[in-house]
């Protein structure tokens, strides 16, 4: 048997024992799936705008991120639910020329008994106790101290110079997503023991949307061939969305055939049944999956990262189980009367926007994770991306196949079949490369990503292209597994 080395010379004259590597059957190893979040900081955040950074740790993204921020927010929910995962972030600065709204907490009355104000902002509750006797003008002080105490809020508190009874809750940042920054008490509820301290009295003048989002699209050409697959933007604006999909797209994208480097983004929005239903409609991309709720006390930006922070442990070890029923920690629930019915989520579900349970103990978690891809070019209804799980096991399979060609036929000669080359001649005819995809099919079967490997074999074509020697053209009949979502069973039963 003929051996072909690729270093050794056939002519070498010089004694002794010479070897060289041959790795082409080794390669096991797989890419890494790195997260990327982007997020605001703080002018006190020392991240360089723009310039994506591996995260070292929680606390010290929180610093360079500036204590408070949304970034810091996300990163924080992210890890809540994916600790170890190799996580980035894309720093985003606040632009000077947008605008900001200021909350209101107006205090009437003196309390008659000791209690505790439970106050939720952006999510994270901030008790503050005060004593039997307390007027409104000390009650709205001890209300300043807690906020301004509790660093990672993203608003600091004032008391109004003309109405000491009144508190001033001051966005960190300028812009849109501000309107995000929810505001009320006693969110657990009277089961909880929360409830205003008797002869207390508080009215709440929400957060309004500044004006301005920043552009992420200098920050997205700076990521440059970096694969991230577990993308997360807080912005769910047109202009935001369009970066997204311009850097995701099949066409000139990380998706297209001269990339190959694939992700996926998750973007959250708030809104009733039918804002969200319409929001939904507007959207049209595999490459995207928006979770939506109502009345949660935790900002958007916080439910996205907090999803992909779900998802991305549950991916990397297997892409095509389903993601159903796997909790979402750092988010709260919407209260029972504003959750969604079940006719309301499925109803969403057709509007591409993914859904979630809530258990009796309010703990989320994710019901049915959508793509927003609803319908082909022709504008006719399309499911072939519905699934998330779908994209990502087309990532994986994508790249298994990368890496066999890669591998196996990096630096190879190619004849054509029915020539009978000598073994270790270091030629492949189409036959070989078939055989090989063949192989590497039933390997993926194995592994739970395909199905139907004997169809496959009987279908994948690799031919030689007529004036171009060194090419071949191959199909790929691929059957990805599926994932068991519904069992509908009926219960015929009869009486004694």
């Amino acid at each position: 048997m003929t051996i072909a080395f690729k270093s050794i010379p056939a002519g070498l004259r010089l004694p002794g024992f010479y070897a060289e590597i041959d790795a082409s059957r080794a390669n096991t190893a797989a890419s890494a799936q790195r997260a990327l979040i982007i997020g605001q900081i703080t002018a006190a955040g020392t991240y360089a705008p723009g310039v994506p950074v591996l995260v070292a740790s929680t606390s010290d993204a929180r610093t360079k991120a500036g204590v408070g921020s949304y970034l810091a927010a996300m990163i924080a929910a992210y890890r809540a639910n994916d600790p170890f995962g190799e996580l980035w972030v894309l720093p985003i600065a606040d632009d000077p020329s947008h605008t900001s709204n200021a909350g209101i907490l107006a205090f009437t009355g003196t309390t008659t008994a000791v209690g505790t104000i439970s106050l939720y902002i952006a999510g994270q509750l901030v008790p503050v106790v005060v004593g039997a006797g307390t007027g409104f003008a000390a009650a709205a002080a001890a209300v300043v101290a807690a906020v301004n105490a509790a660093v990672d809020l993203p608003v600091t508190a004032t008391l109004d110079g003309s109405a000491e009874s009144r508190v001033v809750l001051l966005p960190r940042h300028k812009g849109a997503l501000s309107g995000e920054i929810d505001i009320r008490v006693n969110h657990a509820g009277s089961a909880a023991g929360q409830a205003l301290p008797a002869g207390l009295t508080l009215t709440i003048t929400p957060i309004l949307p500044g004006a301005g989002v920043p552009s992420i699209a200098a920050g997205l050409a700076a990521l440059g061939t970096m694969p991230f697959d577990f993308i997360v933007s807080p912005y769910t604006d047109a202009a935001s969305i369009a970066a997204i999909t311009a850097l995701l797209s099949d066409a000139t994208g990380r998706w297209s055939w001269q990339s190959e480097i694939y992700g996926h983004c998750f973007i959250a929005r708030r809104g009733t049944q039918g804002t969200l239903a319409s929001f939904g409609a507007g959207l049209n991309d595999q490459h995207l999956t928006c979770i939506g709720f109502s009345d949660s006390p935790t900002p958007a930006y916080v439910w996205a990262a907090a999803l992909a922070g779900a998802v991305a442990p549950s991916v990397r070890a297997d892409p095509a189980v389903p993601l159903q029923t796997l909790p979402i920690a750092g988010v709260l629930a919407p209260p029972p009367q504003s959750r969604f019915i079940p006719a309301q989520r499925n109803m969403l579900l057709y509007s591409g926007i993914s859904t979630f349970r809530v258990d009796a103990a309010g703990a989320i978690a994710i019901e049915n994770l959508v793509t927003t891809y609803q319908v082909n070019g022709a504008g006719q209804a399309d499911n072939s991306y519905l699934e998330a799980e779908t994209m990502f096991t087309l990532m994986a399979v994508l790249r298994a196949f990368a890496a066999m060609f890669a591998s196996r036929f990096a630096r190879v000669k190619l004849g054509g079949d029915g020539v009978r080359y000598p073994a270790g001649s270091n030629v492949v005819t189409p036959s070989t490369i078939r055989a090989e995809l063949v192989a590497l099919y039933r390997t993926l079967e194995d592994a739970g990503l395909v199905q139907a490997s004997d169809a496959f074999a009987a279908t994948v074509t690799v031919n030689r292209v007529p004036g171009n020697p060194g090419r071949v053209d191959v199909l790929l009949p691929v059957t990805l597994i599926g994932q068991l979502r519904t069992i509908a069973a009926q219960l015929q039963f009869k009486l004694s």
